[in-house]
C-alpha cells in the first residue's frame, strides 16, 4: 500500500511538471505559444539560469548601508556627511587591475590601431613620470615599474580616469567576444580585426558588425539564422568604473557583522574594510598583530624594520595582497586609491535631495547620450574605430521630461540655481567638471584615509602614482544571485483559507 501511494505520487509530480514545462511555452496574457515558428517565432528564454559573472568579478549583493564618515572628520571637509542609502546588487573585481592587465589592453590596441591610428595606443598608455619626485631617486621606477615582470601583479598607477573609463569599454568587448567565441557562435579571427574591423559589443548588436561566423542561432520567425541578440543573455552587461557608493559599499562588507536571518541588524559598525578601530589583525591567531594594508605608518615610514617588515610592501604590494574583506575584495583600502565613476562635489552626501527620492543608487555625474541615428531611426553607422557613435542629448530635448529636465546634470541640487546657493564651480574654485572622486588611502597616504567613507578629487585627466582602478558590472535579475527563488524570498503556500 505504501509502494503504491509512492508511486501515485512520484507520478503526480511528473503531471504536474509536465503541465507546468507546457504552460510555460505559452504566453501568459495570449495564450499563444512561444519559441515556436509556426506561431510567429516569439522567443522567451525559458532555460536561462541567470547572470554569470564575468572574469575576476565578485557578486556584491546590495542592501542599505550608512554612506560617509565612520570617524571624526579630521580634514573639517563636511564633504562626507552621513546618510542612509540603497545600493542594488553588482558585480566588482576581486583585485585591482594589474601592470599585466593593462600591458594585455595595450597590445590589443597596438595589434588593432597600431598601423593606421597609433595615436590610440599612444592616449592609453600610463604615465610612468608619475614616480619622480625632486628630492627622491625613484626614477628606476620610471623604466621598471610598468614594464618588468617583477611587477606583473602589482596594481598599474599613472592612469588617468579617462584611460580607466576607455579599459573598460574594451574589456567589455573582449569579455563578450570570447564568449561568442567559446558558445561556437564566431570565429577566433585576431588576425583580421584591423581598424574598424573589430568586435564591438554594441556594434554587433545593431547590425553594424557580423564577424566570422561560425554558426549563428536558429531565427524562428524566418527559419533560417540570426545573430546573438541581448535577449539571448548570452552578452554581458558593460564593464565600468564603480560608483562611490557602490565602492564604499563593497569596501565596507557589513554583510560579515550581520546578525541573524532577515533581522536587517549588524553588530558593529566599521571605520575600515575590517572589523575594530586599529589597523593590525586582532584574532588570537598566527596572524594576530599583522599590518592589514599597505600604507604609510608614520613620517618616513612605509614597510617598517629589515627583517621584521610591517607591511611588507614598498611602494606597491600585489593585487592579491593582505587578507580580502567579507566580499571576497583585495586591497579596498591602502595599496593604491581608486577611481571611482562620480564628479566631485563638496555636497553630494548632504541629505538635499532625499525628500525627492535620491537615495538608491546615489551617482553624480550624468550627462546624457543619445545614439546618431539617419533618417531611418537606426544607427548612422560607426566610427572609424568601429564604435557606434554617440551625441550628448540637449536641455530642449529634455524639457518635455518628467523625471529629467536637462542634459547635463552635474550641479543638480548642488550648485545650480535649484539648489539653496547658486555656485559656478570650476570660476572660483578648483573643483570643476573634471574632477572625479577616489577612493580606499595609497601606499604613501596615512590611515585616516583607509576608510571607505573618506573621499578626494583628482582632474579626469590627471593620474598619480599612488591612484589605480578595478572594473564594476551592473547585477541584472535576482539580487542575491542565481539561486535566489525566482527573485523573492518568501514562497507563497496554503494554510487553510489564509496565504503568507
Amino acid at each position: 500500500m505504501k509502494n503504491l501511494l509512492k508511486l501515485n505520487a512520484i507520478l503526480f509530480g511528473i503531471v504536474l511538471v509536465l503541465s507546468s514545462c507546457g504552460r510555460s511555452e505559452r504566453s501568459d496574457i495570449t495564450g499563444w505559444k512561444m519559441n515556436d515558428q509556426k506561431w510567429g517565432g516569439f522567443e522567451k528564454k525559458t532555460d536561462y539560469k541567470g547572470q554569470e559573472a564575468g572574469p575576476n568579478l565578485v557578486l556584491i549583493e546590495g542592501g542599505t548601508f550608512t554612506m560617509g564618515n565612520t570617524e571624526q572628520d579630521v580634514m573639517y571637509s563636511w564633504n562626507t556627511i552621513p546618510r542612509r542609502v540603497t545600493v542594488s546588487s553588482f558585480y566588482m573585481d576581486e583585485t585591482e587591475v594589474s601592470n599585466s592587465n593593462y600591458r594585455e589592453y595595450l597590445y590589443w590596441l597596438d595589434r588593432v590601431f597600431g598601423e593606421s591610428y597609433p595615436e590610440v595606443r599612444l592616449n592609453a598608455l600610463p604615465d610612468t613620470l608619475v614616480w619622480r619626485e625632486e628630492l627622491s631617486f625613484n626614477e628606476p621606477y620610471v623604466e621598471t615599474y610598468f614594464r618588468h615582470p617583477a611587477y606583473d601583479d602589482y596594481p598599474v598607477v599613472g592612469v588617468s580616469w579617462l584611460q580607466a573609463v576607455d579599459f573598460c569599454k574594451w574589456r567589455t568587448d573582449r569579455v563578450n567576444e570570447m564568449l561568442l567565441i567559446e558558445k561556437g557562435i564566431l570565429n577566433l579571427n585576431p588576425d583580421e580585426q584591423i581598424d574598424d574591423e573589430n568586435f564591438n559589443t554594441e556594434a554587433y548588436l545593431l547590425g553594424q558588425y557580423e564577424g566570422n561566423v561560425r554558426k549563428n542561432l536558429k531565427d524562428l520567425r524566418t527559419g533560417g539564422e540570426r545573430p546573438v541578440r541581448f535577449e539571448d543573455g548570452i552578452l554581458l552587461p558593460e564593464y565600468r568604473l564603480p560608483t562611490e557608493a557602490e565602492w564604499e559599499y563593497a569596501a565596507l562588507s557589513l554583510q560579515g557583522n550581520q546578525i541573524g536571518g532577515v533581522d536587517e541588524l549588524i553588530s558593529d559598525r566599521r571605520i575600515y574594510p575590517w572589523n575594530g578601530n586599529t589597523v593590525r589583525y586582532q584574532k588570537r591567531d598566527k596572524q594576530q598583530g599583522a599590518i592589514m594594508a599597505n600604507f604609510k605608518k608614520g613620517h618616513g615610514d612605509y614597510m617598517g624594520l629589515a627583517g621584521k617588515l610591517n607591511d611588507n610592501a614598498c611602494p606597491t604590494a600585489p593585487v592579491r595582497s593582505y587578507l580580502p574583506n567579507d566580499f571576497g575584495l583585495y586591497n579596498m583600502a591602502g595599496n593604491v586609491n581608486e577611481w571611482t565613476l562620480d564628479l566631485y562635489r563638496p555636497l553630494t552626501s548632504i541629505t538635499l535631495s532625499d525628500a525627492q527620492g535620491h537615495d538608491l543608487n546615489p551617482y553624480r555625474g550624468n550627462k546624457f547620450k543619445k545614439k546618431v541615428l539617419d533618417e531611418n531611426g537606426l544607427p548612422d553607422g560607426t566610427d572609424s574605430l568601429g564604435r557606434i557613435r554617440y551625441e550628448y542629448v540637449q536641455d530642449d530635448e529634455a524639457a518635455d521630461r518628467e523625471n529629467y529636465k536637462r542634459g547635463q546634470v552635474y550641479n543638480y541640487l548642488d550648485g545650480d540655481q535649484e539648489s539653496q546657493v547658486y555656485y559656478e564651480y570650476g570660476k572660483y574654485t578648483l573643483i570643476g567638471d573634471k574632477a572625479r572622486v577616489f577612493k580606499g588611502g595609497g601606499w604613501q597616504d596615512r590611515a585616516y584615509w583607509l576608510s571607505p567613507g573618506s573621499r578626494r578629487f583628482k582632474d579626469e585627466d590627471k593620474s598619480d602614482r599612488d591612484l589605480g582602478f578595478r572594473c564594476a558590472m551592473v547585477r541584472v535579475g535576482a539580487p542575491s544571485g542565481n539561486d535566489m527563488d525566482s527573485g523573492n524570498q518568501f514562497k507563497t503556500k496554503k494554510r487553510g483559507k489564509r496565504r503568507y
